[in-house]
């Protein structure tokens, strides 16, 4: 195969490199724990009832960022470089604290940290960081997706413009330049371990000294070359971070280690396949993908005992030809039953943190089992399916040690099924990896598609990339994406293999992709909830061209995987 090119290449033609770096080790701890506020009050997310200067009463949807180069000063003011490469907080998520250790103990005056990350870090390829790191995007979810680089501060949300109705905002800082040294002084005394608590100030952010004012300097920024409202934000960060408290803090125990569930005696693994783009995933430790296991996954899923009457099974609303979904705008279960959300595609699951249109289930494991129980799919009782497959005891004991069937070992054995389901061999993957070239429609399509809409500075991209960035085409978040009667936030779903799966939105209401593009470029309905990069947006959407709206189509059909067009593995 030949070097996969960057976006760059495929439009303009640059290179990138790996970065890694090795953390400290020894020594004690400093848990720094972050907490979001404006003007010194505790910030509520999705709140439209905060004031700025200016007057403009303001929301924070999402208050996210990456912090590196941290570093202690001493009593006599040198300052002392710590281990830790790289952190992250997302306080939606409720990432709000992080650990430093390998800190000597010692009296310190002052805490040093960058908001950002310098241009050897920024530069890195972003598939190299392990699960569970912060620089991997599917942990921060900062990427810049194939523009490269990272988001170092994200703040998003509404504010209310004149005359009672609101718009969105969204302010995204970036690039090695604007990258912002902070400190803040901090008497310490490190002695097996310390916290500290900082107040992040949204107020003195949008503020101070340099006054932001949405409607007159812009709603939306993305760090590109002397842009004066990022500006604002680098000369506002040094005065947003403020020490709260400073206290000693028990060490905590390191989280216990996952031992694997009913290992067999003689386990063979599954090889796990993913794109050479692709952020680690965090697989299940407790879990581990077994050729055994994954066969008994596959079994289960296609068996029909798993139903009340034994008419339905999971592939019954799940097909390979259509990405695992079944063509229909809401699904049909047992005695012909008609569900009120559309099929979700089962690929790239293992990047996946909440399951379902709106999130309820928090691993595969506990998702696999609610459709077996629901009124509307299989409308089974699960511990008459177990006994339905006592029958199946070679098969559990090659996966599992033992013969014995149990609801547990049903949901790993699914799950382990579904984490194998990766798609990485599109048209469009085979561009990036220099094997094919992509049209021009489709190359136009592309560029729309990783394009802000940024008027200010002249850009009037599709923005499709701040939800469906990255190499898995999906945020992995939940957004009210405007439309007409519907006040709920539902999940983002990936784009890989999106000419597969018509129709299209939670409830299939629409028929082709190109009704969808239609709807963001026209049709996008305004409400208080509506996702803030969408209310940004001129009244019904982007207004995008006849031509740009087809470009865009003609690039998303270059997003499907030919293996899940073989009807033989159906």
């Amino acid at each position: 195969m030949s070097p996969r090119p960057t976006i760059h290449a495929l439009l303009a033609g640059t290179a990138g490199f790996c970065w890694a770096a090795a953390p400290r080790a020894g020594g004690d701890s400093l848990e720094v724990a972050l907490r979001p506020v404006v003007a010194g009050a505790p910030l509520a997310l999705d709140s439209l009832r905060f004031e700025k200067a200016g007057g403009e009463v303001f929301s924070v949807a999402r208050l996210s960022g990456l912090l590196s180069g941290f570093a202690l000063e001493r009593a006599d003011g040198g300052w002392l470089e710590l281990g830790l490469d790289a952190a992250f907080f997302d306080f939606g998520r409720g990432r709000d604290r992080f650990t430093i250790d390998g800190v000597p103990p010692g009296r310190y005056r002052a805490l040093r940290f960058s908001v950002g990350l310098d241009a050897e870090q920024n530069a890195a390829d972003p598939a190299v960081f392990p699960a569970g790191h912060a620089l991997n995007p599917a942990v921060n979810r900062l990427h810049w997706s194939w523009q490269g680089g990272y988001v170092f501060l994200a703040v998003e949300g509404h504010y209310r413009i004149r005359g009672g109705g609101h718009e969105g905002y969204l302010l995204h800082l970036g690039n090695a330049a604007n990258r912002v040294e902070i400190s803040v002084a901090a008497p310490l005394e490190i002695d097996g371990a310390a916290g500290m608590v900082l107040d992040f100030d949204v107020a003195a952010l949008l503020g101070l000294p340099e006054p932001i004012a949405f409607g007159s300097d812009g709603a939306s920024t993305h760090s590109r070359e002397g842009d004066p409202l990022a500006a604002k934000l680098v000369a506002n960060l040094p005065g947003a971070f403020r020490v709260l408290t400073v206290s000693a803090a028990s060490r905590q125990a390191p989280p216990e280690l996952l031992e694997p569930l009913y290992l067999p005696p003689r386990p063979e693994p599954f090889p796990f396949t993913m794109g050479a783009t692709f952020p680690m995933p965090g697989l299940p430790a407790d879990n581990p993908l077994l050729v055994g296991r994954v066969d008994l996954g596959r079994q289960l899923f296609g068996d029909p005992r798993l139903s009340r009457d034994g008419t339905v099974s999971c592939a019954s609303c799940h097909h390979v030809d259509k990405a695992f979904t079944d063509g229909l705008p809401t699904s049909v279960g047992i005695d012909g039953r008609t569900g009120q959300k559309n099929a979700m595609p089962l690929f790239n699951l293992a990047w996946k943190e909440r399951f379902f249109w709106d999130g309820r289930a928090r691993s595969l494991r506990e998702q696999v089992l609610m459709p077996i129980e629901a009124h509307d799919e299989m409308d089974a009782d699960l511990g008459r399916v177990v006994g339905s497959l006592a029958g199946e005891g070679a098969a559990f004991e090659r996966a599992f040690g033992a013969p014995e069937v149990s609801e547990e070992k049903i949901a790993l054995a699914l799950e382990a099924f579904l984490l194998t389901l990766t798609s990485h061999g599109s048209k469009f993957d085979r561009a990036m990896a220099g094997e094919t070239e992509l049209t021009e429609r489709e190359r136009r399509g592309f560029e729309l598609f990783i394009t802000e809409r940024e008027p200010r500075s002249g850009h009037f991209g599709a923005d499709c990339f701040h939800c469906h960035g990255g190499a898995l085409f999906t945020d992995g978040g939940f957004h009210h994406n405007g439309l007409p009667g519907n006040d709920g936030a539902f999940a983002t779903p990936s784009l890989r293999n999106v000419a597969l799966t018509a129709p299209y939105m939670h409830d299939g209401r629409f028929a082709t992709l190109e009704e969808v593009v239609a709807h963001y470029s026209s049709g996008v309905e305004r409400s208080e909830n509506l996702a803030p990069n969408l209310a940004k947006h001129p009244a019904g959407g982007l207004g995008l061209s006849a031509d740009d709206q087809a470009a865009l189509v003609a690039f998303l059909k270059t997003l499907t995987d030919p293996k899940f067009q073989d009807t033989s593995q159906r």
